[in-house]
C-alpha cells in the first residue's frame, strides 16, 4: 500500500499561521490606528468641531463593527437559519 503524503502541508500550516497573525494585526492595530489618524486628519484639515465630531462618530462605528466581527457573524448566521425556517424545517417548493 502507498501512504498519501501532502507535500505542501508545512507551507499550508505556515500560510495559515501568517494569515491569522496578519488578521490579528489588521484588526487589533491597523484599524484603530487608521481610525485615529482619520480623526486627526479631519480635525487638522477642517479646524471645525462639526466635521471632527462626525469623524469621531464614524471612526467609532467602523472600529466598533470590526471589533465585534464574531458577534456579527453569529447574528447573521442565526438570521439566515431563522429565515430558512429553522434547523428542522422541511424544505418544499410550491
Amino acid at each position: 500500500m502507498h501512504d498519501t503524503i501532502t507535500l505542501a502541508a508545512g507551507w499550508i500550516q505556515t500560510g495559515t499561521g501568517l494569515g491569522n497573525d496578519i488578521k490579528g494585526l489588521i484588526f487589533d492595530v491597523a484599524i484603530p490606528v487608521l481610525c485615529g489618524l482619520f480623526v486627526v486628519v479631519v480635525g487638522w484639515k477642517t479646524k471645525a468641531p462639526g466635521p471632527t465630531i462626525l469623524a469621531v462618530i464614524l471612526a467609532a462605528v467602523v472600529w466598533g463593527l470590526t471589533a465585534n466581527m464574531a458577534t456579527l457573524k453569529n447574528k447573521t448566521t442565526e438570521d439566515i437559519v431563522q429565515y430558512q425556517g429553522g434547523p428542522n424545517a422541511a424544505r418544499s417548493d410550491q
